[in-house]
């Protein structure tokens, strides 16, 4: 049994591989969203291309898309928060966490996306992307300070340069 890539914990065929193949509709923006993160781990670049409303599509880099998607590991999906999105609603967001792997760096796309449903269809519209703030561990070294490596000399003449 395959699990499906979108952390649900069932497995894929009962998940989000029928919303993939077109079995189903997904009912939720979240299922949507679910099922967009499980075509990016399955290159089905197709499904992303069709899930998004008509003119987000026509901006859509498709040879990127697809190169994200084939040559990313992806590692786990987090579902933030949801806000709508429901099967009675026809619009909701849903900020996530997608985190992957690419030449050797890992890497987490983190982002509010907005959903709309578009003839009883659930549709990704846009999204805003959250950046990630970096956290210096420890103090920064200054140009003239001893170089952390041990070597003795000033940071500006060993590593800083």
């Amino acid at each position: 049994m395959k699990v499906c890539y979108c952390g649900s914990g069932r497995p894929y065929g009962e998940c989000c591989g029928p919303y993939i193949s077109g079995e189903k509709l997904p009912p939720t923006a979240e299922a949507l969203m679910r099922s967009r993160y499980s075509a990016y781990a399955e290159h089905a670049v197709d499904y992303i291309i069709d899930t998004c409303i008509r003119s987000e599509k026509d901006g859509i880099d498709i040879k990127q898309t697809r190169d994200w998607s084939e040559k990313s590991t992806w590692l786990g999906l987090t579902i933030i928060s949801t806000e709508k999105g429901g099967p009675e609603d026809n619009e909701g967001s849903v900020e996530f966490k997608a985190v992957y792997e690419r030449d050797g760096l890992r890497d987490v796309h983190h982002e509010r996306g907005r959903f709309k449903k578009s003839g009883g269809r659930w549709l990704y519209d846009n999204g805003d992307i959250i950046p990630n703030t970096v956290v210096r561990a420890s103090p920064k070294v200054g140009r003239n300070d001893p170089c952390p490596c041990g070597s003795g000399r000033k940071y500006k003449h060993c590593h800083g340069s």
